[in-house]
């Protein structure tokens, strides 16, 4: 049994059995502050699907860098669940890529993010690689990235805006980036590699749960109303199609396929998220808008029930052994 789970099961025989001899108050005074025995070290590391950002997913948290990590999001619902069994550092944030975690500083955006908002506390001063903040003696490493390496929100405005351009017609987004995917795919993949690479030297004893992203784009792409801004605006049919299976499923298999490579676990969140695309009524995600009035921004994010949908899943990753 690894050692982690060692402590917690410790630990987790030691309160049942502390339940029955002694007072709440007694108990309480007992678990002291201090007392780490039996914790999970757990570093939380990703771009905005892990960190929330959007309004949907609650109120930002400490601290205010413009990383905008946010109370529902999932590495807090986890934290909020396990309590003191767990010991997290979640750095997070929005906008990150694979360089943002393991080599270099990054300039946080805020939130709402660009190009449909801009932060007004913005600009922030950069935060230090998301590897900094791992214990070499982490248990546990998870992380949440790619989308940025490909361009994914250069995509989705280009897709916006040539779509609107066309009408509705045709795939003007598939027949614009097509072409460039198999260098961004490639330009991910040694990203992801060095990445992965740098946290199993950082904390060699820990596990690390690569997570993947969820199903964005329905398996109809007749659900999605042209010119819905709680959905994806003006995408053109074609193009939430081409999304669908030529970047968002490709980019879940990259992921796996360099995950599996370095021996370490991905957490695939597509399957249990099929049906509750942006475009599903029972929607894990929200669209170009999470509401009109009031306007509140969301450019395609997880909302509070994907992040708890995905917290689920991360949970069982985190604490099996």
């Amino acid at each position: 049994m690894p050692s982690f789970l060692s402590r917690l099961a410790v630990t987790g025989t030691a309160a049942a059995l502390a339940a029955g001899l002694i007072t709440p108050t007694t108990a309480q005074a007992a678990a002291r502050p201090d007392d780490r025995a039996g914790t999970l070290r757990w570093a939380a590391l990703g771009d905005s699907y892990t960190a929330g950002v959007i309004e949907a997913t609650g109120d930002e948290t400490a601290p205010l860098d413009g990383c905008a990590r946010t109370v529902k999001s999932y590495p807090e619902i986890i934290r909020h669940d396990l309590g003191s069994l767990v010991d997290l550092r979640n750095v997070s944030c929005s906008g990150a890529t694979t360089d943002s975690v393991y080599a270099n500083a990054q300039s946080p955006l805020g939130r709402p993010l660009p190009p449909l908002g801009s932060d007004p506390d913005a600009p922030y001063p950069p935060v230090p690689p998301q590897i900094d903040a791992v214990d070499p003696a982490a248990d546990v490493v998870t992380v949440g990235i790619g989308g940025n390496d490909l361009g994914f929100v250069e995509i989705l405005k280009g897709c916006i805006e040539l779509g609107a351009t066309q009408l509705g017609q045709g795939t003007p987004c598939k027949d614009k980036y097509d072409a460039s995917l198999p260098g961004r795919f490639a330009g991910l993949r040694a990203g992801y590699d060095s990445m992965l690479t740098a946290l199993h030297a950082k904390a060699p004893s820990a596990r690390v749960l690569t997570v993947g992203y969820p199903h964005l784009f329905p398996e109809n792409a007749g659900l999605c109303q042209y010119g819905n801004l709680l959905q994806f605006g003006t995408f053109t049919t074609g193009d939430v199609d081409w999304a669908r299976t030529a970047v968002v499923e490709p980019l879940n298999a990259l992921i796996a396929q360099v995950t599996a490579a370095h021996g370490a676990r991905f957490v695939d969140l597509y399957p249990a998220s099929a049906g509750h695309s942006v475009c599903d009524a029972d929607h894990w995600l929200d669209g170009v808008l999470t509401s009109i009035i009031p306007l509140k921004y969301a450019v395609v994010h997880p909302n509070a029930d994907g992040q708890a949908h995905t917290a689920a899943l991360v949970e069982d990753a985190v604490l099996a052994g």
